[in-house]
């Protein structure tokens, strides 16, 4: 098929700075980054984008960013975040996103495991962990702020304001660009590995690429022409740092930021986005939205609306079984019912990409049979990330698609996913015992997760190797790290934390039996935990307990809410293993119901 006339050949470019500077040349004066100033949209350039990444380029080389070290980025979605990214990676320096909900502690890990010496920083609010971090690394660490430098919190830590480093930049694309190999690392995306500590995964310039050649070809069917993104899951993960920056880059697209989660239904109609990247999460709120506005609308629109439902669910699921009488009524459900639906995602979405995490089947169904075009795919940061997705014109939504062009797959015999391809890091940072326990000498990737390729080559996964919970917002986060934290409080003798594909953590509480007894005899109760975990006061003590705890986690460790059990996790019920770690299959089996319930 002939190349789309914005498209870059992602199989040949040197590197991502490359391909930047290549569509800036192309493009010129056609419209690339959108950002909201004073309540409207405005845009910026190819040309201007270019320009301000080469200046930013030139200060960090003067400020003494050499190839191979690495930077650390702070921001939120935003135009700055992109040149930063990529001055960055122009003059062969390696970026260390991170997030921006990250604690000191945090960051502090972030910049002692990488050995960043400069920090870009949004705004001076965000700064502030930033810097408290700094203060205590290892090596001394520069700050620079893009907004109000002055209000940063002053301590013996360097902070200068980016303009600084922008104030003689050189213009010219940096010859750099030109010296850059695709197998050189361009980033360090950190990730939690399964002793919680986050890890960063080096990711060179061709991993990226391969994802964007592999995305390209997946939506080609599509008629990729003058696309319009919009950015708003953060971009420090690979998810979005690949899908929806880079991405959008390769095929010459237009990039919406989005203000904040709480407008993106705003942003949506303001953008008219053609295709999203999104994770479950998104989609449950969204289909609880739209459910809550039924309840005000009039007895035929809600009948109307249980139709098309209806209706899309059989043309879908059963389309053999569509009657002509069915194909009428559907076609009247597209005029009165999915028209609304699609103007309020903008009216000229072609693909909505959900991945990060397991899409419930009944969530993307729902969509489906609205008319949304949701496309769920696979992969993980390893992967740069995307290791397969479902074509636009044969979606199964109990699977996660055939792999990306360019992308080998095979299942173990233990029916592990192996993955091979250029899209497979180059290994984690400062840790190569784990890079061999994941990258076999054959370069297969062991994902750690479950599953099988069906008839038509789609990957359906099954279950986890590896004991880590990904949340419904595609973040994954370490159990043993919640339990542990748990269970060093004075009330809680075990914890079982749960949360996969669900919108927070909760967490399976056994009492601590000595806690109990002194509660029981400072209230005047009976000394029986059985009936204490039923009472709404010791619950309150526990709860007090749990709330000392989620201090020390990050927003998405957080235990929102928790179940008690008299009962303790034991060899003897097959609760514990000879190790005394939880069996998690077994504990499920008898209180999933109970987690479920949380929800």
């Amino acid at each position: 098929m002939a190349q789309l006339s914005y498209e870059i050949d992602t199989q040949t470019v040197g590197s991502l700075p490359g391909m930047f500077y290549a569509q800036a040349r192309k493009l010129g004066d056609r419209p690339f980054l959108w950002e909201k100033e004073g309540g409207v949209y405005r845009a910026q350039s190819w040309t201007r984008i270019a320009e301000r990444v080469s200046a930013l380029a030139h200060g960090l080389k003067n400020a003494g960013v050499r190839p191979g070290d690495r930077v650390m980025l702070v921001a939120e979605n935003r135009p700055e975040w992109l040149i930063a990214d990529v001055a960055i990676m122009a003059i062969g320096g390696i970026a260390v996103p991170t997030y921006t909900t990250n604690t000191a502690v945090n960051h502090l890990h972030i910049i002692n495991d990488s050995g960043a010496r400069i920090a870009l920083v949004s705004t001076a609010q965000l700064a502030r962990h930033v810097i408290a971090a700094a203060a205590e690394a290892d090596q001394k660490v520069t700050v620079y702020v893009y907004e109000d430098a002055e209000k940063a919190i002053r301590s013996e830590v360097e902070v200068h304001a980016w303009a600084e480093l922008t104030r003689h930049g050189h213009t010219a694309a940096p010859g750099e660009v030109e010296e850059l190999k695709r197998g050189e690392v361009s980033c360090l995306i950190y990730t939690s590995g399964t002793g919680g500590l986050p890890r960063g995964v080096m990711l060179t310039h061709g991993n990226i690429l391969a994802n964007c050649y592999g995305a390209t070809d997946l939506l080609r069917t599509l008629g990729l022409a003058d696309e319009v993104f919009l950015s708003f899951l953060p971009l420090s993960p690979a998810y979005e740092h690949s899908g929806g920056q880079f991405f959008p880059m390769s095929v010459g697209a237009q990039l919406y930021y989005a203000e904040r989660i709480e407008t993106l239904p705003t942003n949506m109609q303001e953008a008219r986005p053609t295709i999203m990247t999104a994770v479950p999460r998104l989609y449950e709120s969204m289909r609880a939205r739209i459910l809550q506005g039924l309840k005000t609308q009039s007895d035929f629109k809600r009948k109307m609306f249980d139709l098309a439902l209806e209706l899309g669910r059989k043309r879908y699921e059963e389309p053999e079984k569509m009657s002509l009488w069915d194909k009428a009524r559907d076609l009247a459900c597209d005029k009165l019912v999915r028209s609304k639906i699609s103007a309020r995602f903008g009216g000229r979405l072609k693909a909505m990409v959900s991945g990060g995490a397991p899409l419930n089947y009944d969530v993307g169904l729902f969509f489906i049979a609205l008319g949304i075009p949701l496309l769920q795919g696979y992969g993980q940061t390893e992967a740069a990330p995307v290791v397969s997705a479902n074509p636009p014109k044969r979606v199964k939504l109990k699977t996660v698609g055939p792999p990306l062009k360019g992308v080998q797959v095979k299942i173990a015999d233990d029916g592990e996913i192996l993955v091979r391809g250029e899209l497979v890091m180059k290994g984690y940072w400062n840790d190569p015992d784990g890079t061999i326990a994941v990258i076999d000498e054959e370069g297969w990737l062991h994902t750690g997760d479950i599953g099988c390729v069906d008839e038509d080559g789609y990957i359906e996964i099954t279950d986890r190797k590896k004991d880590i919970i990904v949340n419904s917002g595609g973040d994954n986060v370490s159990p043993q790290r919640i339990q542990g934290i748990l269970c060093l409080e004075d009330a809680i003798e075990q914890a079982m934390a749960y949360g996969d594909k669900r919108p927070y953590i909760t967490a399976l509480i056994v009492p601590r039996t000595d806690f109990a007894s002194a509660w029981a005899q400072q209230h005047g109760q009976p000394n029986d935990l059985a009936a204490l975990v039923q009472n709404p006061e010791f619950r309150n003590a526990v709860s007090r307990a749990v709330e000392h705890a989620n201090l020390q986690m990050s927003p998405i460790e957080k235990v929102r809410k928790f179940a008690l059990t008299a009962q303790a996790f034991t060899i003897e019920n097959g609760q514990l293993t000879p190790s005394l770690k939880v069996r998690r299959h077994a504990v499920l089996r008898e209180y999933r119901e109970t987690l479920d319930n949380l929800y």
